[in-house]
């Protein structure tokens, strides 16, 4: 019955607009009545987003899951980074599981402005799960909360971005490979797993220009130094003139 209120809701959306339908047309269609509707949907607005409810709970099942996927970041959960990366990765599947209904409702939120307020408000929820996880990852560090918000910020923007490319595909591009390249990014930028470690390079050997590019400076300058301070003594390790 809820399978075929969405479908009824979603055929007269395309038929007649979003505006223009009622939920006792909706019930009509689907051949049930409003306490029907009602029982599995508190508003017209939730018909178009049916399945975040059931996401939201699985992804907060996964997080506070003790295993890891691991994911591309490969730290599962040893890495919290890693771990909220998997974690949007849950909420993917839920599109790819119907590609042709999410297209359809793509298109229709980003003609209806009060749906798209209303996925906002579906968006940050996710959003605040995540950094509420992060949070509890990341207790006791200087600026831990801080850190959960801008990465649970991140990672949502991240998945975002690569779901909506996907979506403006019509679904015809790789959903997976348009997210994990997004997140990525955050995985570069906020992971904690260290990169592969080569063979330690003999004192007499001389590095080629691509290990010179590479190499690591460390500078120690005064709390409190100006940033033209710190600059310059970069500079000056890499033996390079100050401007």
């Amino acid at each position: 019955m809820r399978d075929s209120l969405v479908a009824a809701a979603f055929q007269l959306f395309l038929e007649r607009g979003y505006e223009q339908t009622t939920v006792d047309e909706i019930v009509a269609l689907a051949g049930v009545g409003r306490r029907s509707f009602f029982r599995y949907f508190p508003s017209k607005e939730d018909v178009v987003f049916p399945d975040h409810e059931r996401c939201l709970a699985e992804m907060n099942d996964f997080l506070g899951e003790g295993g890891g996927e691991g994911g591309d970041g490969g730290g599962g959960a040893n890495d919290p980074v890693a771990r909220v990366c998997d974690a949007a990765r849950v909420v993917l599947r839920m599109y790819a599981e119907n590609p042709t209904f999410s297209v359809q409702r793509y298109h229709l939120t980003k003609k209806v402005p009060g749906l798209r307020t209303y996925e906002l408000s579906v968006v940050w929820r996710y959003e605040r799960a995540l950094a509420e996880y992060l949070r509890g990852r990341f207790a006791g560090r200087r600026d831990g909360t801080l850190r959960a918000d801008v990465i649970a910020a991140a990672v949502v923007a991240a998945h975002n971005n690569g779901l909506r490319s996907w979506l403006r595909s019509d679904g015809q591009s790789d959903a997976t490979a348009e997210v994990d390249h997004a997140l990525a990014h955050v995985q570069q930028v906020f992971g904690s797993a260290p990169g592969p470690v080569g063979p330690a390079q003999r004192p007499t050997d001389r590095p080629t220009k691509e290990a010179a590019d590479d190499d690591v400076v460390v500078v120690i300058s005064r709390r409190g130094a100006p940033m033209w301070r710190v600059v310059q003594e970069v500079e000056t390790a890499l033996g390079r003139d100050p401007e």
